[in-house]
Parts: C-alpha cells; sequence; structure tokens
C-alpha cells in the first residue's frame, strides 16, 4: 500500500502531492470526491482511450492533473485554478503538461465524449452547469458529477432529474459521491434563471449570473456600506482611481460611478461570472463609462494605486469558513492604495477586522455597526 501524507492524492496514475496555494494552514487541496472521479474517470478512459476529455471547476488542480495524459480540456469559474495548476504541476514534474483553463468569458466547444463536474454548492450554478453541459457533451458522451455529500445543493436531485439522464448513482466512498449521467434534452436558451436581480431604492437594478454571491437580493452587508460609498465618492478628485475588490455583480463600484462617472474604475474577482454580472450591469446602469475588468485572486499584478478601495470580503473558500482570505485582501489592498487614499470595508463582526486592519493601515476608524455587520475606514500616512 502506498503510504500518503495529508497533502498527497492517489491516482490511478501514481501519487500527486498537492497545495493549496493562498489557503489557510491545514486546508487540503483535494478530497474524497477528487479521487473518486478520478477512479469512475479511468475506468472509463481504459474503454476509450481516446476520448475528448472536458473537466469543469477542477478546485486546484487535482482533477486535471490527475488526467494529465487524456490531455483534458479545463474551465472553471475561478481564477485560482490556474495558479494552483501552475504551483501542483512543478510539485509533479514527471506529470504531463496541462492546458490552461479557460472561464466562462470564453468557454470551450464541444463536442466531449467525457466531462467530469465538481458540484457546485449553489442550486442555481448546478442548474446552469448541466444545460451547458448538454450543449457540449456528445451524443454518446458521459458526465460524472462529483462532490461531498454534505456540500450537495439542495434539490441536487431535482436538478439532475430536470436537466440530465441519470444512469447510475455509483455507492458512496468517504461521504463522496459520484453521479454518471448523459445529456438531457434541457438547454440554457430555455431556462429562465441565468440572470436573477433586484432593484434598490434609487431604481438601479443589479442582476447576476449563478455562480454570483447574493444574486438575487442586497446582501446586509452591502446594503450597511453603500451610504459610505456615497460620501467618499464625493469627496474624491476628479478622475481618481477606484477599485472594487472581490466586486461581485459590481454593486458598490457601479453605484460609485453613478454619481461620479469621471472615476477610473477597476473591478476585481476570482469569479469569472461575477465580472461578466459587474459589466453588464455597468452597461446597464452607465452607458458609456469605460472600466477595467480583473478576473484574477486578488490583487496578483501592479495594480493601483488607488485613492478609494471598496471592499466587501467573502469569508467563503469552497466548504471551508475563515478569514484568511480577507487578510490576504486587506494586506493587498493597503500595498496599492494612494497616499492620503482610504479603504471602506465591510465585514462579519464576529470576525474582528479592526485588530487586522491595524496590521497594515495607520488609520482606522469604525464608520458604522449592526449586531452582524462592521463598516470600516482605513487609510495609510
Amino acid at each position: 500500500m502506498i503510504e500518503t501524507s495529508n497533502d498527497s492524492l492517489p491516482t490511478p496514475e501514481g501519487v500527486l502531492a498537492l497545495v493549496r496555494p493562498g489557503g489557510a494552514r491545514g486546508l487540503r487541496a483535494w478530497d474524497a470526491a477528487d479521487a473518486l472521479l478520478l477512479d469512475t474517470a479511468h475506468d472509463y478512459l481504459r474503454e476509450q482511450p481516446d476520448a475528448r476529455v472536458l473537466v469543469v471547476d477542477d478546485a486546484f488542480g487535482a482533477l486535471g492533473l490527475g488526467l494529465a495524459r487524456a490531455r483534458p480540456d479545463l474551465v472553471a469559474d475561478n481564477a485560482t485554478l490556474a495558479s494552483a495548476l501552475r504551483a501542483n504541476r512543478a510539485r509533479n514534474p514527471g506529470c504531463p503538461p496541462v492546458a490552461a483553463p479557460s472561464d466562462w468569458r470564453a468557454p470551450p466547444s464541444g463536442p466531449y465524449d467525457l466531462v467530469l463536474l465538481r458540484i457546485p454548492r449553489q442550486a442555481d450554478y448546478l442548474g446552469w452547469l448541466l444545460r451547458w453541459l448538454n450543449g457540449v457533451l456528445a451524443a454518446q458522451g458521459r458526465l460524472l458529477a462529483g462532490g461531498m455529500i454534505k456540500h450537495l445543493p439542495d434539490r441536487s436531485v431535482a436538478l439532475f432529474a430536470e436537466a440530465v439522464r441519470t444512469d447510475t448513482v455509483l455507492p458512496a466512498r468517504k461521504k463522496a459521491r459520484v453521479v454518471v449521467c448523459r445529456r438531457g434534452e434541457a438547454r440554457l436558451a430555455d431556462w429562465p434563471d441565468t440572470w436573477k436581480g433586484y432593484r434598490l431604492d434609487d431604481g438601479l437594478t443589479f442582476e447576476g449570473l449563478p455562480a454570483v454571491f447574493s444574486r438575487d437580493r442586497l446582501d446586509q452587508g452591502t446594503r450597511r456600506l453603500l451610504p459610505w460609498v456615497a460620501r467618499a465618492v464625493a469627496a474624491l478628485p476628479p478622475q481618481a482611481r477606484m477599485l472594487d475588490l472581490a466586486c461581485g455583480n459590481g454593486i458598490l463600484g457601479i453605484s460609485a460611478l453613478v454619481r461620479r462617472p469621471d472615476l477610473m474604475a477597476t473591478f476585481v474577482d476570482v469569479s469569472s461570472q461575477a465580472l461578466m454580472s459587474a459589466g453588464h450591469n455597468l452597461a446597464r446602469a452607465c452607458p458609456g463609462v469605460d472600466a477595467a475588468f480583473l478576473h484574477q485572486d486578488g490583487l496578483a499584478g501592479s495594480e493601483g494605486p488607488f485613492e478609494l478601495i471598496l471592499l466587501n470580503p467573502p469569508f467563503h473558500d469552497g466548504g471551508a469558513v475563515g478569514d484568511h482570505i480577507a487578510l490576504r485582501l486587506l494586506r493587498q489592498a493597503a500595498q496599492r492604495l494612494a497616499p492620503g487614499g482610504r479603504l471602506l470595508l465591510v465585514g462579519n463582526r464576529h470576525l474582528g477586522y479592526h485588530r487586522s486592519l491595524r496590521r497594515w493601515f495607520s488609520r482606522v476608524r469604525q464608520l458604522d455597526a449592526d449586531p452582524k455587520f462592521v463598516v470600516f475606514e482605513a487609510g495609510r500616512s
């Protein structure tokens, strides 16, 4: 029996050493669903070695690298996959090269004989994915959809029944499940739930694609932050540089641009569907106003400096909950803030961001609070 460590994934092709770039200590880069998907896929590929393979929403490269000899195409909403693939291929020098992943702004085209899908936690996103996959799966192709049972979305059985034809539900293994499917008749063109949204009291409407956080309602943290955004942009000089970091549907940055269309705005998000949603909403709210949209995990390049940074940081990382993403974004924001600039942040009260802010900012002030959320302003001398 092969001995493995916590970061080692046994696969039919050998053991992969995998890390989770940018994650908190103790979070693993693979789980039992990855292992079960790989075992099932290799059984299929032994009979169909020339199959054209697609991997959808691989998290940190376990599936892409585990199937590298099959030369799969990869598409993922999350920008972290690209950096994870680079890091993990370097840790596994015997692994064949893997193609760079695409995202939903320019997805690959089929037909594919075999598709591996990590089942998302969001029910709407699963419904969207299954309908999109029906358009790229070959007539006799197979879809292997897998996830950890505790993370499967509500109504997942009904969602599969509505969209695809299920051949087999494999026995659970280490609390993971894989469903083997064929393509169904449902298509995105006939689905009414691709976009969902809401209207603000001032008449602005915001819509989001299925992978976007709080796409059909204004989340309470953003509601608490919005009045302070309006006050902050009123004090900015002409053509000041503004960053909406972890922008989601773009509500913070777009609300600023409605008041100050002269601002030089940048929207950053790890989700390609979030950026698509922000661009869609900007075009409707501010026709003719240009902005930069960056699909990346935080501030990875030479962006900035910015006179104003807006941030409602995520605290979910897949199935993990914590402040490790927010702390990384705060550190990056401090490095990109212009002299005299300000960061506006809303966060969950229990995460204690006031302590973290003081690590990187010399000026920290609480602006507002309720029992769940706190709004801070921070700057550097």
